[in-house]
């Protein structure tokens, strides 16, 4: 496999090369043993992930600000960026902390008084009390979140329009739409984008580049999510926080707005029993936009297992992002087999346990589907299928095998898709089609996010079934299409990986 594909120990005792350079824009790199960590903890993790109910996509941990161990799982790589979802939340709340640093704002300003255009006709006493602050920590009032608002063009309107059934400040509701608020609050204030914002304040200071972020219809960063930032971004993001707001000897960050950004604010369910609370790190407390653990650590997180975790008592952070309907099972990983590896001083060199675990991370890898060889190829090679009308909104699709790869065309409604698929083997290549998304239904601009880049991969599953992989490996979701023959009748059932038991059933005739 390519060097550039493989994940990568960086074992600087045994002089292993890392794939990024060591320069004034990467993270430091060391060794398990150098920074205190045992390196057959690092390898019990790693091994848990073959058998978790997780897709690991990347992980980076970082001990003493220098980074010990570092894995992708092929065809994911370093230098691409992730689909961070809800941990872009914790950046827009950087953004706030930054312009109240430059007395642009203030925690108890009230929401109404940025947007005194977009206000309903009535306004309660709830909406007139929402301050930034209320905001800032889950507690808007509202119930439910009104996520509906994302179907409309002014998003603004739409959330200062929601009922605020709660006294804001005194009850946790998880709200990305109130996040996308504070978005709105730092583009209102500055005149620029929280991502134009953050660009010379963060992002530049860091070495961070390539970023984007989704967009609602009038150009303000959704701030809840929709950011892409790679592996190693998150892990200089959670790295600042672990120094305070410094780097590099400079405070970056207004002094205190870390402690105040990474304490107790609220209590989830505050009448949980102690018992059950002890064993979740969703009920340790929120702060702003994010989330306190156990073993006194706190984190940014996303949907489907992306996580920036800052861990103080061992001057350790971890960057991990994968797909998982099990978020918690996927911190467990981290606490049973990183945390406890963790001593308090260097330890001897274990170089038979390190040979191990550089292998181990050097064989990580999503599987393609298996190669396989039918002779029905040649009967539907070339062959364009006239699809009834679907949920997809295609109306055609072509199937071609060349060299020994599936190309398929897909006509749209308004669009036309070119996608590839390797036979035992991704095929790396990039598409218009749009991925499938938590927030897909949302009206947003997406144009950033297009060409996506894509690994493909097919399979028969036997004489009349053609399988077809395809994985945006930007974001943390896949799709499959299963593709039946059956005389010139052609079935493909369609699905996506975080939908699961949904799928679409696409029907036709070959032309």
């Amino acid at each position: 496999m390519l060097s550039f594909l493989r994940a990568t120990l960086c074992l600087a005792t045994l002089q292993v090369a890392t794939i990024f350079s060591l320069s004034a824009q990467h993270l430091p790199h060391s060794s398990p043993e150098a920074e205190g960590v045992d390196p057959q903890g690092i390898l019990n993790f790693v091994n848990a992930t073959k058998t978790s109910k997780t897709e690991f996509h990347s992980f980076m941990l970082l001990r003493h600000g220098k980074v010990i161990a570092e894995a992708w799982w092929n065809p994911y790589r370093p230098d691409l960026r992730h689909t961070l979802y809800s941990c872009s939340k914790s950046f827009t709340a950087t953004a706030v902390g930054f312009a109240i640093g430059e007395n642009k704002l203030k925690l108890t300003d009230k929401v109404i008084s940025f947007f005194p255009d977009q206000l309903p006709a009535k306004v309660s006493d709830n909406l007139a009390a929402l301050t930034v602050k209320d905001v800032l920590m889950m507690a808007d009032g509202q119930d439910p979140e009104p996520i509906w608002v994302g179907i409309d063009t002014n998003w603004v309107r739409g959330f200062l329009a929601a009922p605020i059934v709660h006294k804001p400040g005194t009850v946790f509701l998880y709200n990305s739409v109130g996040t996308y608020m504070l978005s709105a609050i730092v583009q209102k204030v500055t005149g620029q984008t929280v991502l134009q914002y953050l660009k010379p304040r963060l992002f530049e200071p860091l070495g961070i580049t390539g970023i984007d972020w989704e967009t609602d219809p009038k150009g303000i960063n959704t701030g809840g999510w929709g950011l892409r930032v790679k592996t190693e971004d998150m892990a200089k993001f959670a790295q600042l926080f672990l120094q305070k707001g410094k780097w590099n000897g400079k405070q970056l960050l207004p002094k205190g707005w870390v402690e105040e950004a990474s304490s107790v604010k609220i209590i989830q369910h505050p009448d949980m029993p102690k018992a059950k609370r002890d064993s979740s790190d969703w009920e340790q407390g929120y702060c702003y936009q994010m989330w306190r653990c156990r073993n006194n650590a706190y984190r940014g997180d996303g949907a489907f297992g992306q996580y920036m975790i800052v861990m103080p008592d061992q001057d350790a952070v971890l960057a991990i992002t994968a797909e998982t309907t099990d978020m918690q099972e996927e911190i467990n990983l981290v606490w049973k087999h990183l945390l406890p590896a963790m001593k308090p001083g260097k330890l001897a060199q274990n170089e038979p346990v390190d040979i191990e675990l550089r292998k181990a991370i050097d064989a990580l890898a999503l599987k393609p589907a298996p190669k396989s060889d039918n002779s029905f190829f040649k009967t539907i090679n070339g062959k364009s299928y006239s699809l009834k009308a679907n949920r997809l909104k295609f109306s055609s699709i072509n199937i071609t095998e060349s060299n020994g790869e599936c190309l398929v065309a897909i006509k749209g409604d308004t669009a036309n898709y070119a996608l590839a698929f390797g036979n035992g083997a991704w095929h790396l290549d990039q598409t218009n089609k749009p991925g499938s998304s938590l927030t897909g239904a949302l009206r947003e601009i997406r144009t950033m996010l297009s060409p996506a880049k894509v690994a493909g991969s097919y399979t028969w599953k036997d004489d009349h079934t053609l399988q077809l992989t395809l994985r945006y490996i930007e974001s943390p979701h896949t799709e499959t299409f299963i593709c039946n023959f059956n005389n010139n009748q052609l079935t493909i059932h369609h699905a996506n990986s975080f939908e699961k038991g949904k799928e679409d059933l696409l029907t036709g005739v070959s032309l």
